[in-house]
């Protein structure tokens, strides 16, 4: 082979590999648009302490909006269970629990599901409302009414 073909042969290769490179990292437009979504992954914050206390994953299935504990990041018994729980999660593992269920995009916010307590094992009707450009997210938990309940503010993990 010439050194011309094998110059070319070489930039071909190198062409190839950058391609697929740049096929494979994420591009940064796509991380931005993430914002305009709750979906993804959000620290939780102990309404008592203030300090972390686990992280949780947003996702979507069949278009509505699950979410389930992803990690603990307070010490816990080894493999804690709900055992507050009275519906189908009861004894179920904390870790993986699917705690928001159902919701769906009203406007600018989602709702019309439920969020569960793993502490009490009750239910509340649930809205999430996207707050600071994405990059936080209110969560509020009530009953009856929306004014009848309370609202945390969870930080999206990045």
């Amino acid at each position: 082979m010439s050194d011309a073909l094998r110059r070319i042969d070489r930039a071909w290769k190198l062409a190839v590999l950058l391609a697929a490179c740049l096929a494979a990292a994420p591009p940064r437009v796509a991380a931005a648009a993430d914002l305009d979504s709750p979906i993804g992954e959000w620290r939780t914050i102990d309404d008592n302490t203030g300090k972390p206390k686990g992280i949780v994953k947003i996702f979507e299935q069949g278009n509505k909006l699950y979410g389930a504990v992803v990690k603990s990041l307070v010490p816990t018994p080894p493999n804690p269970v709900c055992v507050a729980c009275t519906d189908d999660r009861k004894g179920q593992p904390i870790i993986g629990l699917q705690f928001i269920r159902g919701l769906t995009k009203d406007g600018d916010h989602w709702d019309g599901g439920t969020i569960l307590d793993p502490e009490t094992g009750k239910i509340y009707s649930c809205r999430l409302t996207l707050e600071d450009g994405g990059r936080k997210l209110a969560v509020r938990g009530y009953f009856a009414a929306l004014i009848m309940g309370r609202t945390q503010v969870w930080d999206r993990v990045e």
